[in-house]
């Protein structure tokens, strides 16, 4: 490759971004606003999705220490039964 036909090499700001930051910023502003037109247009605000997305990731925590609770009872009530009848088998293997 001739010294030409190479591409310019990128800032790492444009090699993080993906683009120059003044155009990024650009699309990212147009997107924006776009996207806000259309949420207000079907009734959503932002600070109800903010919190909604607090709520739901509030409840996921919630209910997920309940879900872990859950399988603790679930693995001691299995060892209860399982760790008896291991040790059995195992004492009589050994002989």
């Amino acid at each position: 490759m001739t010294e030409d036909s190479r591409p310019a090499s990128r800032s790492f700001m444009e090699r993080l971004l993906g683009d120059r930051p003044g155009a990024l910023a650009i699309r990212l502003l147009l997107i924006s606003l776009f996207v806000g037109f259309l949420m207000s247009v079907f009734g959503f605000d932002a600070a109800d999705l903010v919190r909604g997305a607090v709520d739901t990731v509030r409840e996921a925590l919630r209910d997920g220490t309940g879900v872990f609770r859950q399988l603790l009872n679930y693995v001691l009530t299995g060892a209860a039964i399982v760790l008896p009848i291991w040790l059995i088998l195992r004492l009589l293997r050994a002989r």
